[in-house]
């Protein structure tokens, strides 16, 4: 079947964001504007969804104030009504993601699409064309490495790299779709690609990384403390040169923890399902947000603008590269600051702090000592295999688990029953002697300063 690509829009693409790498503020602004009109003309004309929204507006980028903000369980609940696609139906492509043969595969001979968890609530399906996913690798190439920016313009997709991802392989998940996809396109060079589980035990991975040897690891900021502490402990042994972390908060002691045993820089970034490449950091640490090709706004509880310097209590995401599935102020539950000063690094893209999921590792007892269980691996397991997406998991010590659930009755049991079955099973696979776990049934699931549920905590957290 192939996967998407198109060569000339990568090119083109990649030319705009060179173009911009140092123009001034009103220059990225213009470019905004005109994608926005952009996007408001298609979502207008595609989507029955936006265009109920959009009937009494016009396609002036001014206009999107007015727009009211759609939540995933709208967009997903309206499916038909929100793509632009006739032929995108949601039980077909349930199907297609069902399929694990099928990651990095394109979907009806055009589209790219992947699954998110259920970390806001709802699971969703998201849908690429080629025009989206040159944005996305235009972005990544020209802007993750900054200070490597024609080295990267000669390999764009990092092939003469060495490159391990690690975490959740068992689904159509954004970066691993993304990592197959990058496998397919060029197969001679897959060797030097590759996807480690974050369910096996971390043992295994680290032999497995260690045969691997690779020259940067990608994954979550607490698989790369967890591989740290095995390299503090001298049995991981690779010759990184980069680690990039996402999709978790990621601290300042955790950052330099990570550099001091992996012997190499954190590249911390910003991204999810629905936008893969919101924010890199740049050379001197500041996370810029790609305003060129989305808009993002820091509200308040009530949806309304919180002014720069000041923290949100959610943010609007409108992205500006995808017109198959039109996000217009799609409200997310990051929170975040966007500051008021330019960065001294000579950025034209505004500097932003993200307060986002930030899990716990559980540390259980073993037959010779702790064993770690990652909050990643523990959520993809309750997802996966139970099918459980609203959920909160305390450590209550070293040997029990208190899992709480919003589900309540026989629902609840019968939920309460899959989740222990499959989480006693995957600590003992880890390592880890036979665990308790006990149930809270019709307990409302706490968010966290992130907005984020606070899913994974441990003793103590």
């Amino acid at each position: 079947m192939g996967t998407v690509f198109d060569p000339f829009l990568l090119a083109s693409t990649t030319a705009e964001v060179l173009s911009l790498a140092h123009a001034n503020e009103a220059s990225v602004a213009r470019w905004q504007r005109d994608r926005l009109r952009y996007l408001l003309a298609a979502a207008r004309r595609g989507s029955a969804l936006y265009r109920e929204r959009l009937a009494h507006l016009s396609d002036d980028p001014d206009t999107i104030a007015h727009v009211a903000p759609v939540s995933r369980d709208e967009l997903m609940g309206r499916f038909s009504e929100w793509v632009t696609d006739p032929q995108l139906v949601l039980s077909e492509l349930q199907a297609f993601t069902a399929d694990p043969s099928r990651v990095g595969q394109s979907y009806l001979g055009r589209y790219l699409v992947w699954e998110s968890s259920g970390t806001s609530g709802v699971p969703g399906i998201f849908v690429q064309d080629a025009r989206a996913m040159a944005v996305y690798d235009a972005l990544e190439a020209m802007r993750r490495s900054p200070d490597q920016r024609m080295r990267r313009w000669l390999d764009p997709l990092y092939l003469s790299e060495r490159m391990a991802f690690v975490g959740a392989n068992d689904g159509h998940f954004a970066s691993f779709v993304s990592v197959e996809r990058l496998r397919q396109l060029q197969p001679w060079l897959a060797p030097s690609l590759r996807s480690f589980s974050i369910l096996q035990p971390v043992d295994a991975l680290v032999d497995a990384l260690n045969a691997f040897t690779p020259t940067v690891l990608a994954s979550y900021p607490t698989v790369a403390l967890l591989l740290a502490e095995q390299a503090e402990r001298g049995r991981l042994k690779v010759g990184l040169r980069e680690v990039w972390t996402g999709g978790e908060t990621l601290s300042p002691a955790v950052r330099q923890r990570i550099e001091a045993a992996l012997g190499c820089r954190v590249r911390n970034s910003y991204g999810t399902s629905e936008f893969l490449a919101m924010a890199w950091e740049c050379e001197a640490g500041q996370l810029h947000l790609n305003t060129d090709w989305l808009l993002l706004e820091p509200v308040d509880e009530y949806n309304r603008p919180v002014p720069p310097g000041q923290p949100s209590s959610g943010v609007l995401l409108t992205s500006l590269a995808n017109t198959v599935q039109p996000l217009i102020r799609y409200a997310m539950g990051d929170r975040m600051t966007m500051h008021p000063d330019r960065c001294g690094c000579g950025s034209p893209f505004p500097v932003i702090d993200v307060q986002g999921r930030r899990d716990d590792i559980l540390r259980m007892r073993g037959l010779t000592g702790d064993v770690a269980l990652l909050p990643l691996a523990l959520s993809t397991v309750l997802e996966e295999q139970a099918g459980v997406f609203d959920f909160q998991l305390l450590q209550r010590d070293d040997s029990t688990l208190v899992l709480r659930l919003p589900l309540a009755g026989h629902a609840g049991r019968e939920a309460l029953k899959c989740c222990r079955a499959a989480l006693q099973s995957f600590a003992v696979a880890q390592g880890a002697l036979p665990i308790r776990v006990l149930g809270e049934l019709g307990q409302v699931v706490p968010r966290g300063r992130s907005g984020k549920a606070c899913r994974i905590v441990a003793k103590g957290g």
